[in-house]
């Protein structure tokens, strides 16, 4: 304890004497907290917070759940972090019951991260875990970058959701997976840690592939949404029934859908039968199989030791500045190099296989996007990854 050590009188002081010395005040005694008591409240704190991320992924995106497995092990808290928080920011509009409280919890989570970012993160469970897996790639890597910029773009994309306000091109539409999916594999490569020029690239590509996917597959639950405050990855509305008598929005680019002659009208009241619905879908799918071809040539491209073929339109922006080194070049040498990287962050690029998996799926039920069976899990999905992460191709 923090009191002064009590002790009985020495031998040879008589008791007369010691009752006649003046009295000795002592400090006030109190319990007090040992840093091993601290430690432990703290390691069962970011333990239960851990539990809670791992869930949150496992009930809500199992395919991020499943590609936990290739993440190398010194980065599977923070991507597991990670998806808890994209889960997180893309639950709000169900779980808010007008645009003001969802913009509220949107300045929450920008307030959240600065505080995480600092260190000091609010009892909050993802914030709680981002904060312990930061901390610890910042005592293994002092110098690995976590853009602050890029964690407030994933929250800022999200105010869209709020209002589904539809998209007013499909530039616009890849501007919006870019800001989210993309920037998610960015700051997974960031933890590894892995700064590569080309990995970022092939990530950028990737990540579109995987946002546009996600706006595809999420229409019929946005037009025709669930009841408020219920999150599901249920069919009713999937038929293009509007069982729920609520009537969302259509998030397909409005140039598209001008050009392939689907109203939004005819959606609401005819599901997939509307015409040119599916001329739509299949124009937005074949942009993201087309980023996906566009990785996989790059990756082709460096095995035989050649260029990636194209420029990455976003380096020199913010968390995309690269040394000298890994500008271009025409050096073969460099290209190995390149190569060594992609194979280092190649269980980051993983999600390129269940979007191309549900692609796939869409053309065989000739994009009708209302079809149940886009819903349901793929169970070859661990043995598709398995052996492209083992053959290192996608």
């Amino acid at each position: 304890m923090s009191a002064t050590k009590k002790a009985l009188p020495r031998r040879g002081v008589s008791s007369v004497q010691f009752f006649k010395q003046k009295p000795q005040f002592s400090q006030r005694r109190a319990f007090s907290k040992s840093s091993t008591f601290r430690t432990a409240a703290k390691d069962g704190e970011v333990e239960s917070a851990r539990k809670y991320c791992t869930d949150l992924v496992r009930k809500y995106d199992r395919p991020s759940f499943v590609l936990s497995t290739f993440i190398p092990p010194q980065s599977q808290s923070f991507y597991l972090a990670l998806q808890a928080l994209n889960i997180s920011l893309s639950l709000i509009p169900d779980t808010t019951s007008s645009h003001t409280i969802g913009l509220m919890r949107l300045q929450f989570w920008r307030d959240t991260i600065s505080r995480t970012l600092s260190g000091t993160p609010p009892k909050e469970p993802v914030a709680v875990f981002l904060s312990a897996a930061i901390e610890d790639l910042r005592a293994r890597s002092p110098a690995a970058r976590l853009s602050k910029g890029w964690f407030l773009r994933m929250i800022n994309a999200r105010e869209r959701s709020l209002t589904n306000t539809p998209y007013a091109n499909i530039t616009e539409l890849e501007s919006y997976a870019e800001n989210t999916y993309s920037t998610l594999l960015y700051l997974t490569l960031s933890s590894l840690p892995l700064t590569s020029l080309t990995v970022d690239h092939i990530a950028s590509h990737i990540g579109k592939a995987a946002g546009i996917a996600a706006v595809l597959r999420g229409l019929p639950l946005v037009a025709f949404p669930p009841p408020p405050n219920h999150h599901s990855n249920q069919t009713a509305a999937l038929g293009g029934q509007n069982t729920a008598g609520q009537q969302g929005s259509i998030t397909l680019p409005l140039d598209v859908m001008a050009q392939a002659g689907v109203k939004e009208e005819d959606i609401f009241r005819q599901g997939a039968a509307a015409p040119g619905l599916r001329d739509a879908v299949f124009t937005v799918a074949t942009r993201a199989n087309d980023h996906l071809i566009t990785a996989r040539q790059m990756l082709k491209n460096l095995r035989e030791g050649q260029d990636v073929g194209h420029d990455f339109e976003h380096e020199g922006e913010e968390g995309h500045e690269y040394a000298a080194n890994q500008q271009h070049t025409s050096d073969r040498s460099q290209y190995e190099t390149q190569l060594k990287e992609v194979e280092r962050g190649f269980g980051v690029l993983m999600p390129a296989i269940p979007t191309g998996m549900w692609l796939d799926r869409l053309e065989k039920v000739d994009f009708d996007i209302f079809n149940t069976d886009l819903l349901r899990s793929d169970w070859r999905l661990p043995w598709k990854a398995y052996f492209a992460h083992r053959s290192q191709s996608f």
